[in-house]
């Protein structure tokens, strides 16, 4: 048996955390550090509404795209997502790095095409 958390306390802490409706994603150049303030991306600062799957087996999923994001001022390479739970001031609830960095011009769109949050490990 694999030590950890059952599926069904995991899905449950990620049900309770990120709402499947209210998850609002923004693109940050560098970590956004403990509160989601550091690093944001200067060429659009607004955030974008992720909707995501209910949790299955530890994990959730978005069910579609976030964005698209346009950037209207410069350019700057996008490395960091940051989650949060209002369009605007809400809680932040975390962040994490994009598989690759995208360089990002004036211009230039950017849509987050999965998104993917999960509890490991869960007991089998």
């Amino acid at each position: 048996m694999t030590t950890g958390v059952t599926a069904a306390v995991a899905n449950g802490w990620l049900d309770g955390t990120f709402s499947t409706t209210n998850l609002w994603v923004k693109l940050f150049v560098g970590d956004p550090g403990a509160t989601g303030v550091a690093n944001a991306a200067a060429g659009d600062t607004t955030r974008k509404q992720a909707t995501m799957a209910s949790a299955s087996g530890g994990s959730k999923a978005m069910t579609g795209t976030a964005g698209p994001w346009t950037n209207v001022s410069t350019t700057e390479t996008i490395s960091h997502i940051g989650l949060f739970s209002l369009v605007s001031a809400g809680v932040f609830q975390g962040s994490g790095a994009l598989t690759a960095s995208q360089a990002w011009v004036n211009t230039n769109t950017l849509t987050l095409t999965s998104l993917s949050i999960a509890i490991t490990p869960i007991t089998a």
